[in-house]
């Protein structure tokens, strides 16, 4: 079984490397990445090996692009997190106040 995160569909490529879809197409015709045709709700997508994705975006931009990219994914992830706790914190805040109100105490 491959590792977690070994894939990932061309529309994830596109917005975490910052490719193109004819790039994409491109490096698949070149045979530098391969890819499986999947689809759901009918809808078509490409699911793509990740360390060949990463390998095509350090040759084309180097590898400083690369962990530019990385961190502007992970910054992003972190932040949408932190938004969701800080929306969980709040509503939890709040039941305690109304738990608290309702006591007596």
């Amino acid at each position: 079984m491959a590792a977690q995160g070994a894939t990932l569909s061309h529309k994830t490529a596109q917005e975490e490397f910052g490719l193109t879809w004819e790039e994409i197409v491109r490096a698949i015709r070149a045979g530098k990445l391969q890819c499986r045709e999947h689809s759901m709700y009918g809808n078509p997508w490409l699911r793509l090996l990740r360390r060949e994705v990463e390998a095509l975006v350090r040759k084309k931009h180097g590898a400083n692009y690369l962990k530019d990219q990385q961190a502007q994914t992970e910054l992003a992830r972190i932040n949408r997190e932190l938004r969701r706790l800080k929306s969980q914190i709040a509503a939890l805040e709040d039941r305690k106040a109304k738990l608290i109100a309702g006591s007596g105490k």
